[in-house]
């Protein structure tokens, strides 16, 4: 039975290669989004994806991942550092997480320094652009 691996964007990741270019980087989502069900199809993974901008749609999602998904790669982007209704979704999982960031939030605003979804996933990776979410599959694919 192919593994399957859930990957979430947060809001505005909608906008990548529009929004802070400089900051994000230039490649748009549906690049990222090929990337990922590329790799994902080499690694003989079934991936699921989903972009929200909003909190409860976020929530639901991970909420359906129960059962459904061995595996959760997750940006909540702003949500980060600001969502308890994320973390507490997160939480209830049974599977392995991957926060993913696109930029360094350590090197960013003092506000970013915080994830409150640290000490609820399995790993981070931060500040390596759409590579993060490859990265992110390969860390899965190993734990699952």
């Amino acid at each position: 039975m192919r593994k399957k691996i859930l990957v979430i964007h947060g809001p505005n990741l909608n906008l990548l290669g529009v929004r802070e270019p400089q900051v994000y980087g230039a490649q748009t989502l549906d690049a990222v989004n090929g990337e990922i069900m590329d790799l994902g199809r080499r690694l003989e993974l079934d991936v699921d994806i989903f972009q929200s901008n909003h909190e409860g749609e976020i929530v639901e999602t991970i909420q359906n991942a129960r059962g459904r998904h061995h595996g959760l790669i997750l940006n909540a982007a702003a949500y980060t550092h600001t969502s308890i209704a994320i973390r507490d979704a997160v939480a209830l999982l049974d599977i392995p997480v991957v926060e993913v960031h696109l930029s360094n939030i350590y090197k960013r605003e003092p506000f970013r320094h915080h994830s409150l979804l640290a000490d609820v996933v399995t790993g981070q990776i931060t500040g390596f652009g759409g590579r993060g979410y490859l990265l992110g599959i390969h860390a899965l694919s190993g734990l699952i």
